[in-house]
């Protein structure tokens, strides 16, 4: 069985429109697995069926429906299961697509995001922007525990500033999520943090990192090296600077 995601902009939305929908896909045989609004008049299903015709025959019968436009018809991706599941979807960069920004009030949705990126394999990296005190942090082991990963703490700022200059065999497991703070591993990095640093980034693993913008600025690495970067932000209109709080680091050296 194959699933699809399909998505309809309703230009009237007369009594029983949906049920006429749910009854061609029954006809059809195709199953529904989830219905839900996900923005303005929009509507998302996530479907389910054993012939991919039986997809293509729907699409060209909903093409002739004057009450709804399909928008899209395809396999579903995360943000659109995402949007299914919580009726929304996640505001994503025009610019740079691999860019996600999420407030306070969606820390649910960002949870449930991240929680699904970090159930894959293999080496990923992902930056997370966010003023102080927003629940950067907190949104990492919320979705590792979501994703049943264990997380590691290469530095931080938690509890207390944390650095790392070395890891135990069973911290070191490439199946856990290795959490990185980019201004204190950059700014308050020795020698052996920094080649821990090198091993972690190395090899085929998760790793999140906090203040991407500082480590890009002052490491080796750049944005290239990120698969996703995600925006945390108290407000819409909150802008994310450093200025202010990077000081707090270096005021004890």
């Amino acid at each position: 069985m194959k699933q699809w995601y399909m998505e309809y902009k309703i230009h009237k939305n007369r009594p029983g429109l949906l049920g006429d929908i749910a009854s061609m896909l029954g006809i059809l045989g195709v199953n529904i697995l989830t219905i839900n609004g996900v923005e303005g008049e929009r509507r998302g299903m996530l479907l389910e069926t054993d012939d991919d015709e039986k997809i293509r025959i729907l699409g060209d019968t909903l093409k002739k429906a004057s009450n709804i436009t399909v928008t899209a018809l395809r396999t579903p991706k995360l943000v659109d299961i995402l949007a299914v599941r919580h009726g929304r979807y996640i505001d994503r960069d025009s610019d740079d697509r691999k860019t996600f920004r999420f407030t306070r009030e969606e820390l649910g949705l960002l949870v449930d995001f991240l929680g699904e990126v970090l159930k894959r394999d293999g080496n990923q990296v992902i930056g997370l922007r966010g003023m102080p005190r927003v629940g950067k942090t907190e949104s990492i082991i919320a979705s590792s525990v979501c994703a049943m990963k264990r997380w590691t703490f290469v530095s931080s700022t938690l509890l207390r500033q944390t650095v790392r200059s070395q890891l135990s065999e069973e911290e070191m497991n490439p199946n856990n999520v290795f959490i990185i703070d980019g201004i204190v591993s950059t700014i308050r990095s020795n020698e052996r943090h920094y080649h821990l640093l090198q091993e972690i980034m190395s090899m085929p693993s998760t790793k999140v990192i906090e203040h991407p913008d500082v480590f890009v600025r002052e490491s080796g690495y750049s944005f290239d090296d990120f698969n996703i970067i995600i925006e945390l932000r108290n407000n819409p209109a909150e802008e994310i600077t450093y200025d202010t709080f990077t000081a707090s680091y270096t005021e004890d050296l």
